[in-house]
């Protein structure tokens, strides 16, 4: 029945989060002090070859096997249960209305009898969670339930993974509720606890850049943009004859030929910024509203020098790049020379590691 125990459950024990995308796979590990202040015990990211990994599927196990055993190893750490999530594209959510006060088992069957309406795949190739959120706001006597479910082959492909490397795959989520958890803790450190404010998240992938806007907790507009690291992969090929794999691995290595700064990389990140300026607009179009209060960047933006103020300048709006291990302690393991330059590819596996104490 369920995506791993349950995709909404919640982990006291040690937890480490695990975010595994088509280029990197990345860990964090979070502990909380008895003033509930936020600690950093571990975190790293291995870098995976072009092609390992394609749409979520892991098309390069052994590979993808030995990279997660030398990031576990760099890091040294003991815990076995891991949170992993998949892509938005990857999972189907739905919200539904039943009658309150059925029993685990009665509510159980109601799902599964309702879902089928919702899923486009046939039950038995899903894996398929659901929690209460709670009364429904307009159908007194009801109550509103969240239905999430993916192929069983996606959730079985990161549980492979995880049990041939000695872990336990304790918590399977979503990559935008975990980026979610780890930005609403940035969002209570702005002015007036970011009451009120407007906040638009760009997590910007590899293949794809996932756009959510939120104000007070709640989700106003989500969308998921066909542009990321690998167009840029892409333009360097093209600028100098290269392998898609000689590209991956001389920009990882920064052998790149003189005139790389201002012949591929400037034109592509000003491109990153039209995209985000469009991305908005699609925004304004479709809803009531007309500006946000502050655009946040994470993911692979950091590494695109100058991208906030492009943005800032085309859209008006306040932009940064996110940290979202800012004002955390950071254990003495850590090296923070290094975290500064890589925290926003941690959004999604710092939001992962807080599942642990998420109820």
């Amino acid at each position: 029945m369920s995506l791993i125990e349950s995709l909404f459950s919640r982990q006291p024990a040690p937890l480490i989060g695990l975010d595994i995308s088509s280029s990197a796979i990345k860990m964090a590990e979070l502990k909380q002090g008895k003033s509930k202040e936020w600690v950093l015990q571990k975190c790293a990211i291995e870098p995976l070859d072009h092609g390992w990994i394609v749409d979520g599927t892991i098309e390069n196990f052994d590979e993808v096997l030995a990279a997660l055993r030398r990031l576990l190893k760099r890091t040294g750490t003991k815990t076995k249960n891991i949170a992993m999530a998949l892509s938005p594209s990857a999972v189907i959510t739905k919200k539904m209305i039943v009658p309150a006060g059925l029993s685990d088992q009665e509510l159980e069957s109601q799902v599964e009898a309702e879902a089928n309406q919702y899923i486009p795949f046939a039950l038995e190739e899903a894996s398929l969670d659901f929690c209460v959120v709670g009364p429904a706001a307009n159908s007194p006597g009801d109550m509103e339930v969240l239905i999430a479910a993916s192929r069983k082959e996606k959730v079985q492909d990161r549980l492979a993974l995880a049990e041939a490397a000695g872990l336990k795959l304790t918590v399977m989520d979503v990559e935008s509720y975990a980026g979610r958890l780890a930005l609403s803790r940035l969002i209570a450190q702005l002015p007036n606890k970011g009451v009120g404010a407007t906040v638009a998240l760009f997590e910007v992938g590899s293949l794809a850049t996932s756009m959510q806007v939120l104000r007070d907790d709640v989700v106003l507009y989500e969308r998921e943009q066909p542009f990321g690291s690998s167009q840029l992969l892409k333009l360097i090929v093209r600028q100098y004859g290269l392998t898609m794999e000689e590209a991956v691995i001389k920009r990882r290595n920064a052998d790149l030929p003189d005139d790389y700064g201002t012949a591929v990389l400037e034109p592509f990140v000003t491109g990153i910024s039209n995209e985000i300026g469009r991305a908005l607009q699609f925004f304004f179009t479709s809803t009531q509203h007309n500006s946000v209060d502050y655009i946040m960047l994470s993911g692979e933006a950091g590494i695109f020098t100058g991208l906030s103020k492009l943005v800032t300048a085309q859209t008006t709006f306040p932009c940064a790049v996110i940290n979202p291990f800012e004002a955390m302690e950071i254990d003495q393991s850590v090296r923070e020379k290094k975290l500064r330059i890589e925290a926003p590819a941690y959004m999604i596996a710092c939001g992962l590691a807080m599942r642990r104490y998420q109820k």
